[in-house]
């Protein structure tokens, strides 16, 4: 197991779309700690990979996500609900040479999951970030962590992430990004 670093790490945002964050069970959270997130990594010039599950009928990105990273945003649509299942975001995955992948999102059993699953396949080192991942009830939510466990990804919470990237409250950005959390 290990603690999460700046300067190896990607974060993976799977499909929360206006549509489908509407219903999830927690959308709160996960839109709240989604954000958090985002913004963290901006600050940390940790990059961002943005998929969307059929933009057409689902909507796009939740603009709360997608505002703070401005022009630094790659946003891929899908189709597969393994989003590793598109040439362009293995690509993207690769150009960014990062091996530590942490991934949030919508549908936790479906999306996230089967990601997930290829992420580890593809010797990425994962973390779910349990509390920006949403499914329509609790009970799927659940068993998609569970499973997501069983496939060898490390289940952490936003908190767990955003001090495990500080490393210490000496970072010279502790006092911006802790404020992201009071």
């Amino acid at each position: 197991m290990s603690i999460l670093n700046d300067n190896e790490s990607l974060l993976f945002i799977v499909d929360i779309q206006e549509r489908l964050l509407k219903a999830v069970f927690n959308r709160s959270t996960v839109q709240s700690k989604s954000e958090v997130l985002v913004k963290t990594a901006k600050i940390l010039n940790i990059p961002v990979i943005i998929t969307e599950q059929y933009p057409k009928g689902l909507g796009s990105t939740v603009q709360s996500i997608t505002e703070p990273l401005q022009d630094d945003i790659k946003v891929f649509e899908k189709n597969f609900f393994s989003a590793l299942k598109n040439e362009e975001i293995e690509q993207a995955m690769s150009e960014a040479g990062k091996k530590q992948v942490l991934v949030m999102g919508i549908e936790t059993h479906i999306c996230v999951n089967q990601t997930v699953a290829d992420l580890i396949k593809a010797g990425y080192e994962v973390f779910v970030v349990t509390d920006a991942c949403g499914s329509r009830s609790e009970s799927e939510y659940n068993a998609g962590l569970e499973r997501m466990k069983m496939h060898g990804a490390q289940l952490i919470t936003t908190e767990i992430a955003l001090f495990e990237w500080l490393k210490s409250s000496k970072h010279e950005h502790f006092k911006e990004i802790q404020s992201l959390i009071k």
